[in-house]
């Protein structure tokens, strides 16, 4: 008979450690027991410590976004209630990729004049960069956001924004096959392709900093290094570095040109929007718990880190749309870079830096209304959700 080793018979045979009244002992992610308390140690618990027999019930107030020490296993009570909303409206967005249908793209790409190649290239960039930018994005929430943010109604999120993040691949991918396109070149782009490969190698820097597993949140620098991480992914990543790309592919949709292809990324702007509106609810509430993070040097820093991506996206308008193609010169995708770059800035309580920039799609707008959808067929859905949430005018 096999001797397997049980780790569950193990844990409960394990003493409980023996502290002080004022103490509080949790074990580390190296199985260590600490008392910190007695150490003063800021870092937050992670989830799965050892559990504390006898300890009173957890209090709104025990609650924080970083460095929490109250239970992150317990739900509620809520704290951060539109966190909690954002999971529920996410779940209530549900789609999924073959839903859409691909039949008149696949007619379309198949026939030698149905489009330019100047838009074939649009598309096929844009597949590139945003299969390999959803999977960063998801390697980020799971190898590192998560694990340091102690807050469970937002950690629920995370969970529902990181499935997003595979439905997104999911719907690249599917993409790319539908229209019969070479899959390893379209998703080695960012390997190959400069304009894709550019604000991929930004991003990654942030990934892997909080993905250090020495990394831990308590002191100001490193609290303040996860802020400016979340600021990069959150603000830059996903509120600058989607626009240009989301902006050329439903431009084609507008036309009547790949309208399956056009509606995938419409659902994935809907999400994409909920995320990065999460994301800087979670920066404003850290800075608001956190006050002394928020230093003039830290915002001058963060303003500077904005405008790196914003030129980033502007030269990816130019690379990708060296002339004017669908109606649409590079100029404007200019204009419209720094249009929403402000509106990030002020959400997060910095001042703008392009005064005077405007809207010149402001179709988008449209498009972006969570709360009002419209596809590119004769039908309109009002808000797309699932099942018989389903309602049409």
């Amino acid at each position: 008979m096999y001797n397997w080793d049980d780790p569950i018979n193990e844990a409960l045979s394990k003493p409980d450690p023996k502290v002080s009244d004022k103490s509080t002992v949790v074990e580390n992610l190296d199985g260590i027991s600490q008392d910190v308390t007695s150490t003063g140690d800021l870092e937050g618990l992670t989830g799965i410590e050892n559990i504390e027999k006898g300890a009173g019930r957890i209090r709104v107030d025990d609650k924080a976004i970083i460095n929490c020490r109250a239970d992150l296993n317990q739900l509620v009570p809520f704290k951060y209630e539109w966190a909690w909303k954002k999971y529920l409206d996410g779940s209530a967005n549900h789609w999924m990729p073959e839903e859409i249908a691909m039949h008149d793209d696949i007619k379309l790409w198949n026939d030698p004049k149905g489009l330019t190649e100047d838009e074939r290239k649009i598309v096929e960039v844009n597949l590139g960069f945003f299969s390999t930018a959803d999977s960063l994005v998801a390697n980020n929430l799971v190898l590192a956001v998560y694990r340091h943010i102690t807050n469970p109604e937002c950690r629920q999120y995370l969970l529902r924004q990181a499935f997003e993040e595979a439905i997104h691949t999911h719907a690249y991918t599917y993409c790319v096959q539908s229209l019969g396109l070479e899959e390893t070149r379209i998703f080695n782009m960012y390997r190959e392709i400069p304009a894709v490969a550019t604000k991929a190698e930004w991003a990654l820097p942030f990934t892997q900093s909080l993905g250090d597993p020495n990394f831990r949140t308590g002191s100001k620098e490193s609290n303040q290094r996860l802020l400016r991480d979340l600021i990069a992914f959150y603000v830059v990543f996903e509120g600058i570095f989607f626009y240009v790309g989301f902006t050329q592919i439903l431009s084609m949709g507008r036309r009547n040109k790949l309208t399956g292809v056009a509606q995938q990324f419409q659902y994935i702007l809907r999400d994409e929007s909920m995320h990065m509106n999460f994301g800087m609810d979670v920066i404003n509430q850290i800075v608001i718990e956190n006050p002394e993070l928020w230093t003039e040097s830290f915002k001058e820093e963060m303003v500077e880190l904005i405008k790196t991506g914003v030129k980033l996206e502007i030269q990816y308008a130019y690379d990708t749309m060296p002339k004017p193609i669908l109606g649409i010169n590079p100029s404007q995708y200019e204009e419209f870079v720094k249009f929403i770059a402000n509106r990030r800035l002020v959400r997060i309580g910095l001042p703008e830096q392009y005064p005077g920039a405007i809207n010149p799609f402001e179709w988008m707008s449209e498009i972006m209304d969570l709360k009002k959808e419209k596809n590119f067929f004769e039908t309109r859905v009002t808000e797309y959700k699932t099942g018989g949430q389903l309602k049409f005018d």
